[in-house]
Parts: C-alpha cells; sequence; structure tokens
C-alpha cells in the first residue's frame, strides 16, 4: 500500500480494504527500515500520528462523511509549528522548542483527518539549496544517497522519494518546494502568495515565504493543496478569494488550444544538457496534445538572482532578530543581557544563517538602503511587469526547475555562489508573487537522476499549473510505461525507484 498514490490510499481506506491505523503503521514501519539511510525526518510522532489515524477510523465507523484525504499520511516540514510537537526550523537555536499552537495549514490538516507522521528536515530557516546546512545532519537523495535531495525542503522531499510518505508540506522562498521536487522526482507546488496561510509558519523572507504541497502525482498534489488552502484572517496577506479549482483541474488535463511561453532566458548557458533534452522532448508532447508552443523574453529575469539575495537576507536580518535569548529557544548564560544575546546567537545560529544575516544588516544599513534593498525592490517590480506582460500573450509559462540535476554531498558546500545558482530559474516566481510548479520530466542520459519541468501560472490561476502539468504527467507516463514498484528495488534504496517518470 505505501507504494501506492495518496488518491489510491484514500480509496482504499473508504472502501474499508485498509484502516487509517494500518496504513500509518506502514508508514511508520517504513520510516524506521530507510531512514537511517535516508535522514527525512527530523522528529517521528508515532504515538501522535496513531492516535489521529485511531479517531479517523473511529468517525468513519460511525458513518461520518469525511474529507477525501482522510486517513492519509503526511510528512510536515520542520519550519510549520505544530502544538506540543519539537519545531526547530533545522537550527539549534530552537532545539527542543515545543509551540503552544498550531499554524492555520497544521490545523487544517487536522481538520481534514490528515495523519501527521513527524516533522522532516531542512536547511536551517530554510536557507540553502541542498539540505546540508541543517543543523543536525545532511539528508540524502534517495536516488542516489551520495546526493542532495534539494533544499531547503529536502526532508520531505526524500520522505516522498523514500516512499516514508505520500504526501509532505513544504514551504518557498525562492524554490524551496520547487528544487526538491526535481531533484528527487517527485511534484512540488508553490501556490500563489497568499493563497496558503502563513501564519504559524516561523518566517525566512515575510514578503517571499510560501507553504505548498508536495507529493508523487499532480492528482495528489491537487488534493492536498485543496485541503490547506483559503483565506485566514489570522494573516494579513492571505488574499480572500475563493480558493482555485486545482482538483477539477488536475482530473481534466486538457490542454487543446492553450498557449504556453517557453522563457528564453530561464534556458541556454548553465544548464546540464540532459536537463535541457527532457525540458524540449517535454514540449514536444505538450505540441502534440494541442497546445501552442511560443517563446517569450523577460530579459529583468537576468537580474532576479542578485534581487533575490539582497531581498531575502533583508528581510531574514529582521525577522531572525527575535531569536535573542530572552523569550524562547537556546540561551547561553553568562554576563550582561547584551553578552547572552551575542553568545546565544554565536552558537545557536550556522554558518549560512549567520552570512544572510550579516549581509541583510548591511543592506538595510543607513546609507545603503536605497543602494541596495531599495534598488532591488525597484528590480522586484520589473521582474512582475515582464510577467505581466508575458501573461498577456499565454497562458502560462514553462521552464527546467532547476539548472542541473542533484549534485553530490559537499560538492558546493564552500562555494555559496554556486550553491545560489541552483534556484536561478525558480526565484522569479517568488519574486513576482504568482504560483508555480515542479514536476518530473525524466531521468537525465549523464547520471540517470531526476530532471524537472517548470510550469508557472498567473496570481490565483493555479488550476492551469495543475491542468498543464496533469496533461505532461499522463503523457510522460504513457511514452515510459508503468512505474516500477519491486521491493528489490525499494527496500534496497538503490536509487531507481518509482516516481512518476521512469525509464
Amino acid at each position: 500500500m505505501i507504494f501506492k498514490t495518496a488518491a489510491e490510499m484514500a480509496n482504499a481506506l473508504n472502501a474499508g480494504e485498509i484502516s487509517a491505523v494500518e496504513l500509518t503503521q506502514a508508514h511508520l514501519q517504513r520510516i524506521s527500515e530507510v531512514d537511517e539511510k535516508v535522514k527525512a525526518f527530523l522528529f517521528v510522532d508515532s504515538e501522535g500520528a496513531l492516535a489521529q489515524a485511531k479517531d479517523v477510523d473511529a468517525r468513519r465507523n460511525k458513518g461520518e462523511k469525511l474529507p477525501p484525504l482522510a486517513g492519509v499520511p503526511l510528512a510536515l516540514k520542520d519550519v510549520m509549528v505544530q502544538k506540543g510537537i519539537p519545531t526547530t526550523c533545522g537550527s539549534k537555536i530552537l532545539e527542543g522548542w515545543r509551540p503552544p499552537y498550531d499554524a492555520t495549514v497544521v490545523r487544517k490538516l487536522k481538520e481534514n483527518g490528515i495523519v501527521i507522521l513527524g516533522k522532516t528536515n531542512m536547511d536551517e530557516f530554510a536557507m540553502g539549496s541542498s539540505t546540508e546546512n541543517s543543523a543536525y545532519f545532511p539528508t540524502h537523495n534517495p536516488w542516489d544517497l551520495t546526493r542532495i535531495p534539494g533544499g531547503s525542503g529536502g526532508g520531505s522531499s526524500a520522505s516522498l522519494a523514500a516512499f516514508e510518505a505520500p504526501l509532505a508540506i513544504g514551504t518557498d522562498t525562492g524554490g524551496s518546494i520547487r528544487q526538491p521536487a526535481a531533484v528527487t522526482g517527485t511534484v512540488g507546488v508553490k501556490p500563489t502568495y497568499g493563497g496558503v496561510s502563513r501564519y504559524g509558519l516561523i518566517a525566512f523572507s515575510s514578503s517571499l515565504d510560501q507553504a505548498g504541497p508536495c507529493a508523487r502525482t499532480v492528482l495528489d498534489a491537487a488534493y492536498l493543496h485543496q485541503a490547506i488552502a483559503g483565506h485566514d484572517p489570522m494573516d494579513s496577506t492571505s488574499i480572500d478569494a475563493p480558493v482555485p479549482q486545482v482538483v477539477a483541474a488536475a482530473k481534466n488535463g486538457s490542454i487543446k488550444g492553450m498557449r504556453i511561453g517557453v522563457i528564453k532566458e530561464l534556458q541556454g548557458e548553465g544548464y546540464q544538457a540532459g536537463v535541457l533534452k527532457r525540458f524540449n522532448e517535454s514540449l514536444e508532447i505538450l505540441a502534440g496534445l494541442g497546445a501552442e508552443i511560443v517563446e517569450v523574453s523577460c530579459k529583468y529575469f537576468d537580474y532576479a538572482l542578485a534581487a533575490y539575495y539582497l531581498i531575502a537576507p533583508s528581510e531574514c536580518s529582521s525577522n531572525l532578530a527575535r531569536f535573542d535569548a530572552m523569550r524562547y529557544g537556546m540561551r547561553v548564560e553568562g554576563g550582561s543581557a547584551e553578552d547572552v544575546m551575542n553568545a546565544t546567537r554565536q552558537l545557536g545560529f550556522g554558518r549560512e544563517v549567520k552570512r544572510r544575516i550579516i549581509l541583510g544588516t548591511y543592506a538595510l544599513s543607513s546609507g545603503y538602503y536605497d543602494a541596495y534593498y531599495g534598488s532591488a525592490q525597484k528590480v522586484r517590480t520589473l521582474i512582475s511587469r515582464d510577467f505581466e506582460a508575458a501573461f498577456s500573450k499565454v497562458d502560462v509559462l514553462v521552464s527546467p526547475t532547476a539548472p542541473t540535476t542533484a549534485f553530490k554531498i559537499g560538492e558546493k558546500a564552500n562555494d555559496p555562489l554556486a550553491m545560489y545558482l541552483n534556484d536561478i530559474a525558480t526565484i522569479p516566481v517568488n519574486l513576482a508573487g504568482i504560483g508555480g510548479m515542479s514536476i518530473p520530466s525524466g531521468l537525465a542520459e549523464e547520471d540517470g537522476l531526476p530532471t524537472g519541468f517548470q510550469v508557472m501560472a498567473p496570481a490565483m490561476k493555479d488550476d492551469r499549473m495543475y491542468q498543464v502539468g496533469a496533461a505532461l504527467e499522463a503523457a510522460l507516463l504513457s511514452k515510459w510505461g508503468k512505474p516500477i514498484r519491486s521491493e528489490e528495488h525499494t527496500s534496497e534504496l538503490q536509487s531507481r525507484q518509482y516516481l512518476v517518470c521512469r525509464l
């Protein structure tokens, strides 16, 4: 059962073929068998998960009408607060902290009867593209345990790829849902900014952060998206508008007559040949399904990376000022309040977090604010206008999700710029606040590792991403044949497991 999709699991639960407790136990058993190698989880809540599953079974046995995903397990990124459950953001400064409340996303998961298995590993405070910046340990990519699973949400993506969970929650500030999805052969969706509540999401960069669904299929992601989306009065940036009909769009999957724009600036130099080959093959498939493929130019995208790495550190330097040893989290005793604060932040924060706090504080300092942060915000406006102009001509935009497949653990650890370049194709979406999705597009010929295809849609038109994603997914499955679900492969984690597009 753990090798099935979340939708198939939901059908089996509704048909009485398996109970929520049995399904949860199967996933907890899987975690105990493989997570020593994968290291996707920071905390596994076996007792809490089984209690949630038992409650779902009791309600179902009473004949209560339950939401579509009731009883299906999920892995939760450790940046979302969950009452009474350790929440660290992958940082030593929050080690052992147990929140007194649930994030809105967590509350909605519980209301939908979705069973939360535990908290997944991540780059500290979501700062990174490889999950190597976790203060606890790096997570490994189940396709090749010597490689990274992406970041910052590598724990969530790895849990899906290792069949430890059928669903996961991630957060995306500059690509932290989509880039891990690309390198692990899973589906990751960054909804329109404000489409999913940020209340209870521990902030990195408030104008960029967005929670979203991670899954193994487009339809599974749509069901999870539908469950967690919607207006929240607790979040001042939440959009008070109907949730796009993403489930219906994923089931439709017809793209005949759609205009799909290929962004000229998000391909070419710096992109791995195998990634581009699979991307171009996917374009041919979409054209064969009746879509019109046109090239568009978004000239200010060339400045997106630079703008992002001024805006995000500036906002992080402000947000992380709250970790001052006076209210919660780690506290190093001794000396004055200033001494305690300095010693705690020195010991509690990792190298990448310190680097971004310093960058951001400098960019916001007197005499430099307009030159750096102010200029970056102007570039952000120009990028938004590029998107608006492009969407006046096409229904969606597409690009490769990441320029390369998963790289080796440690390969870029001492080269921050090389690490930052992993998000070059995903960052513009966050700067504009629109929706983006990554779906698997096959395996690169050079290394046999997954590649990702990114679909971008206008704000609150997230259903278009699901429509295109479902069409491409179905066509690729038809092309490559049925998924491999061999226990021989999965038990050994020999990196050729099924996700959506299998050779």
